[in-house]
């Protein structure tokens, strides 16, 4: 569960890489329904690829909502504005298909107690590597992509494009994290930057002042190894909701239960219950009683009490059993809609969520304590 020595490496993209486009225009649209009608049912897909747009999915909605305008204005925020970096929101050709949720699927959920969106397990991770009990190689790689996209709001940064990844590699010992090893990172940038100077911006503005100390004499940086990177986002790569959904949990370091998140309303636990179990873990690990963890969970459709909830840990007994002296009843905490109640998931909050991680950023709700200190 935990690294002993060696080394671990995790990426993260930016807010302009094609799949994360997908995601923050699915999770916009979720939010559009959600602020119109609180009990949306929402599973948007979205594709992407040239000038070429399609929105896919299911919702049940009293919410109007201009789903094109929806996905326009997400590709403006982004910094896709006039074609300069390849992409023109006017221009933009959008194709629709979106029906209504299944009624089985709908029968089984609209429960008087709230039934599993669909089956599955859910996995949260937490350790004490990093204040925000993330792993390091996915939290440094998240806090590069968002110096990123400070860095292009600033004269400094203007030339770079909304396209970009990092990875970073870490060198454990004795199951701590001692340096970084290595560090990708590529940008996208205008013509008339030069890689010389690309690279000296990306060192300078962007890795240095976010790894500070992890930097050594050893640490080998790479950046824009393939050289040049002028055409970038959808007019290079085809993006796809969901398919980033290691970026978005823990970097590799803790298993996935392969279910994405963005465009999902939180009755989908693929999404609900992998943030319950995050806190769960969190709470595990800021209780002092573990400096790992790993919280599981799994559902049937249409079933409200879930079918497993269990632990891994590093450094404690068995947190079922503390939680029982504790007076907690774990298996109410994770009904769906228990859930949704305490981590407040019907309010239109997601598109945030879609960039630079689903954990670690301290606004999230199953960010905070899941109970009170015992």
């Amino acid at each position: 569960m935990q690294m002993k020595s060696g080394l671990f490496t995790s990426e993260s993209v930016s807010d302009g890489h094609p799949d994360k486009i997908c995601d923050q225009i699915s999770d916009a649209i979720l939010d559009a329904c959600l602020a119109q009608d609180p009990v949306s049912r929402v599973a948007m897909e979205t594709a992407v690829k040239g000038d070429l747009l399609c929105l896919i999915g299911e919702i049940t909605t009293l919410a109007e909502v201009d789903f094109e305008a929806v996905a326009r204005d997400v590709l403006r925020d982004i910094g896709h504005d006039g074609g300069r970096w390849g992409v023109d929101p006017d221009r933009i050709r959008i194709l629709r298909q979106i029906s209504q949720q299944s009624p089985e699927i709908s029968s089984g959920v609209s429960q008087t107690e709230t039934g599993a969106g669909d089956q599955g397990m859910m996995f949260g991770f937490a350790c004490t590597e990093t204040p925000e009990l993330m792993p390091l190689p996915i939290q440094l790689s998240h806090q590069l992509m968002r110096r990123h996209r400070d860095l292009r709001l600033t004269g400094v940064g203007q030339s770079l494009g909304p396209d970009a990844k990092s990875q970073v590699t870490v060198r454990y010992e004795d199951g701590r994290p001692r340096e970084v090893t290595h560090v990708v990172l590529s940008s996208q940038h205008a013509r008339d930057l030069g890689l010389n100077d690309l690279r000296e911006i990306l060192r300078e503005e962007v890795a240095i002042p976010v790894l500070g100390d992890w930097i050594t004499g050893n640490t080998v940086f790479h950046l824009n190894p393939a050289g040049s990177f002028h055409v970038g986002g959808p007019q290079s790569d085809a993006g796809l909701t969901g398919r980033k959904i290691i970026v978005d949990t823990y970097g590799g370091y803790a298993r996935h239960g392969g279910g994405a998140f963005s465009g999902k309303d939180p009755t989908k636990v693929d999404r609900s219950g992998a943030y319950a179990a995050r806190q769960l873990a969190r709470d595990v690990v800021g209780r002092g009683w573990a400096s790992g963890c790993e919280a599981r969970v799994a559902y049937a459709i249409g079933v409200a009490e879930p079918l497993e909830i269990s632990f891994s840990v590093t450094g404690t007994e068995a947190p079922e059993a503390l939680y029982r002296e504790a007076g907690v009843d774990l298996a109410d905490l994770m009904r769906p809609r228990s859930v949704i109640e305490r981590l407040n998931l019907r309010k239109p909050r997601f598109r945030q969520t879609a960039t630079f991680g689903h954990f670690g950023q301290a606004n999230f709700s199953w960010e905070m304590p899941l109970v009170s200190s015992a």
